[in-house]
């Protein structure tokens, strides 16, 4: 996600957060350390408020931490991928490949709101026995909201509606029960739409009655919407794609360069042959060595251009996506993170490259064919 800073590593995965859970602290804490915790327990002093508010914000980020790391040490278990996780104002988001049986999905997704649930139960559990036993009412008052905190977490990720969770288990027993993924994901994805926008008409009209909490809901109303419009558009690739290999995808024969090239030698020589902004580079025995973008190049400062040679700011081989000529399209793509770049090699040889507009040109061309009158 971008302005996502790297922090360390859970369980060994990854762990981002984005800039906007600054936002998210300030605005828990506020309206903990000014109303809800004075509500639950009055009496006390400002900075006690301040103090137990900054507290109880930082609790939920744990929370939200903890429900992402039972997405991805589950995932793990089944055998799933796990990219990294990533903490931002309206919540969390694990990055994980896909599960390869119904039950391993319906197991990674129900596992996030089974923790959310547990730490709902520790924490109104706790905040009872705190009171009860030793008269703590701030910390009784903080450890009650979290739990009521966790249990809404809990209940709004099991809305039916992907990507949240519940659209997650929907589309497993979608999945399960008719043997179509694409099918199932294709139903999660329209589910998400509609409940996404329903969210957005609701918070809006709160927000004009008066609920600040409005403003909030239809933002995430309009993220979930727009989330699960994409996925349904993923889907609807997938179905059609299924089955295509990499020779039909790519594109052959393919421009490449020498990776010794100067990059100012490189723009004057291949600027009429390139068809894309991504070129494969050859070493000296004429194997791929790496790729290199025009964005990169452009952004070699001109004087550095005639000095900088292209393997210099290239993408080496071992961070690009290889695959034969036989390799399914969709397998492929399932490895890819972010704008597909894939190097078609066949033994040892470059014989094409795939691109975001090749994979364009072959799903409206398999779109055609599919329309045309029979």
């Amino acid at each position: 996600m971008n302005g996502s800073v790297l922090i360390g590593k859970i369980f060994g995965i990854p762990l981002r957060v984005h800039w906007s859970v600054l936002v998210l602290v300030v605005l828990l804490g506020y309206g903990l350390g000014r109303g809800t915790i004075p509500a639950l327990a009055p009496g006390r002093g400002t900075g006690v408020y301040t103090l137990a508010a900054l507290l109880g914000a930082l609790a939920l980020l744990a929370s939200l931490l903890l429900h992402e790391s039972a997405h991805a040490v589950m995932a793990r278990r089944r055998g799933v991928a796990v990219e990294d996780m990533t903490l931002w104002a309206l919540g969390g988001v694990t990055r994980i490949g896909r599960a390869e049986t119904p039950r391993a999905m319906l197991v990674i997704s129900g596992c996030g709101p089974l923790a959310s649930l547990l730490l709902a139960g520790v924490g109104i559990g706790g905040a009872l026995a705190v009171r009860a036993a030793l008269g703590w009412n701030v910390a009784a008052a903080v450890l009650f909201w979290l739990g009521w905190a966790n249990a809404l977490l809990a209940g709004f990720n099991l809305l039916p509606a992907a990507p949240l969770d519940g659209g997650r288990i929907v589309q497993a027993l979608l999945w399960g029960r008719t043997g179509d993924r694409e099918r199932a994901e294709r139903a999660a994805g329209r589910s998400g739409q509609v409940v996404g926008m329903l969210l957005v008409g609701f918070g809006v009209v709160s927000f004009f009655y008066g609920s600040a909490t409005g403003l909030w809901l239809a933002l995430i109303g309009f993220f979930l919407s727009g989330t699960a419009g994409a996925e349904a558009q993923r889907a609807t690739l997938s179905a059609a794609l299924h089955g295509v290999p990499m020779s039909r995808a790519m594109s052959a024969p393919v421009v490449t360069s020498p990776e010794w090239l100067t990059v100012s030698r490189f723009l004057d020589e291949t600027e009429s042959q390139r068809r894309h902004s991504v070129i494969p580079l050859l070493d000296f025995d004429g194997r791929p060595s790496g790729l290199v973008t025009l964005r990169q190049l452009a952004a070699v400062p001109g004087p550095q251009r005639d000095q900088v040679r292209l393997r210099d700011v290239a993408t080496p081989l071992s961070r690009c996506t290889v695959a034969t000529p036989d390799e399914a399209l969709l397998d492929v793509l399932s490895r890819v993170s972010g704008p597909p770049r894939i190097l078609v090699v066949d033994g040892g040889h470059l014989v094409g490259i795939v691109t975001a507009h090749d994979i364009s040109r072959l799903t409206h061309l398999l779109k055609d064919r599919h329309d045309a009158p029979r």
